[in-house]
């Protein structure tokens, strides 16, 4: 009998949590862009480590950019990757800038490239072309091996790229 009782339960559980899950986001977004980098902190933080891979991608700026937090690059990369292996497509392109100028990572163009792609492939509307100017700057070999791993980074569904 407890067992049917189970899947109603998780189903309430699920509806009743994503209205304050979503409230506590917007929350954390309204504070971030009025400067307010402690509520923002606050709210995103939880999220974060709950999974929301839209706080990972917020809370991996306020740590590139030392908003509310002291500068770490190190975190933001490991935020961004959080977000990114979850189909973000802005941390994926976050990610990918980091690996371009080798921010808290090893300076890597083909991993750049690879990221920049896949994220290009998610819809992520970016203001400039990084992609194409990384591919300008690559030689054939490495431009085919970042395809190679997008390719392989995509049928993975983007864990452990």
């Amino acid at each position: 009998m407890k067992r049917f009782l189970i899947l109603p339960v998780l189903i309430l559980t699920l509806l009743v949590a994503n209205p304050a899950s979503s409230a506590d986001y917007q929350k954390g977004l309204t504070a971030l862009k009025s400067g307010d980098y402690a509520t923002a902190l606050r709210e995103f933080t939880p999220l974060a480590k709950q999974g929301n891979a839209r706080a990972q991608n917020n809370l991996g700026q306020m740590y590139f950019w030392g908003q509310g937090v002291p500068r770490d690059k190190k975190t933001a990369v490991k935020l961004y990757t959080r977000a990114a292996e979850q189909g973000h497509a802005i941390a994926q392109w976050n990610l990918a800038g980091m690996y371009f100028l080798g921010n808290g990572v090893i300076q890597d163009n083909v991993y750049a490239h690879m990221w920049f792609n896949i994220s290009a492939s998610n819809g992520a509307k970016v203001r400039s072309n990084m992609r194409g100017v990384l591919a300008d700057m690559m030689t054939p070999s490495q431009l085919e091996k970042a395809q190679d791993l997008a390719r392989e980074c995509v049928r993975k569904k983007y864990k452990g790229c």
